[in-house]
């Protein structure tokens, strides 16, 4: 039977053969891989990552398409967790882990955080995302796309832009085109914060006003002789800052607080 897409899980289903194919291609599974797909959906990636592994996880959270799943693919070549994969504990897949997934555009963002908390048992991840959530994601400083998801996932991942998906590829079309993106997690942080917690609270207070200067924006943090002593103009707005800049702000934060 037909599966009805379901509005409140953000589903589009991948359908265009060509486009399959070409997102496995990047990924290039290998047979022994640990490797775990987000929203298998109707299986347009799950079949011939599965052909390709001795072994595949994937999460999704509609129970019906669960149950498909579960009748589908046996047991022993496809574990189906069924959940949320905001709440899903990457960790306990082991590691290194590959994490793909065609990932649902209303929560795309917060998905994205919580993978970047798994970061460290993470080999990469292949992800398939609305063409402006990618954008903002490799922006760079003194751009429009730039801000706190381009700061906060350049601190933790390279990211390359690897293919674009033409609307028409899904059923139902969307009104967005998409991208796939591959995210690699640094083995050394090119800039790492003392403390990671302050770094976020720090990047989340620049943004949430863009067009404030940091004077303004960031005022609960800083004084006028704090911007000067750590050379930061207090006159520039956050998108004008790089990850270094907002890291040295952060660890200043922290050692005044500390």
């Amino acid at each position: 039977m037909r599966h009805v897409p379901r509005k409140r899980f953000g589903q589009n289903f991948l359908t265009d053969e060509s486009v399959i194919a070409a997102i496995v291609a990047v990924i290039a599974p290998q047979s022994r891989d640990l490797l775990v797909e987000i929203g298998p959906g109707m299986g347009a990636l799950t079949r011939p990552l599965a052909r390709a592994l001795d072994h595949l996880h994937v999460i999704e959270i509609d129970r019906d398409i669960v149950a498909r799943l579960r009748a589908g693919f046996p047991p022993a070549r496809v574990t189906v967790h069924e959940g949320d994969a905001l709440e899903f504990d990457f960790n306990a897949l082991g590691t290194p882990l590959r994490v793909v997934g065609n990932l649902p555009y209303n929560i795309s963002t917060p998905l994205l955080f919580h993978l970047a908390r798994h970061a460290g048992t993470l080999r990469d991840i292949h992800a398939m995302l609305q063409k402006e959530v990618v954008d903002r994601m490799i922006a760079a400083p003194s751009t429009s796309e730039y801000g706190r998801l381009s700061v906060m996932l350049q601190y933790r991942f390279e990211m390359e832009r690897l293919l674009e998906v033409p609307a028409a590829a899904f059923d139902p079309v969307p009104k967005v085109e998409s991208a796939v993106v591959r995210l690699t997690p640094f083995s050394r942080l090119p800039h790492p914060a003392r403390d990671e917690a302050a770094l976020g609270k720090i990047v989340t207070a620049a943004f949430s006003q863009r067009r404030k200067t940091l004077r303004n924006s960031l005022r609960g943090y800083f004084a006028a002789a704090d911007f000067e002593r750590l050379g930061v103009d207090a006159g520039l707005r956050a998108q004008d800052l790089g990850v270094a800049d907002f890291v040295r702000m952060a660890d200043a934060a922290g050692r005044a607080t500390g």
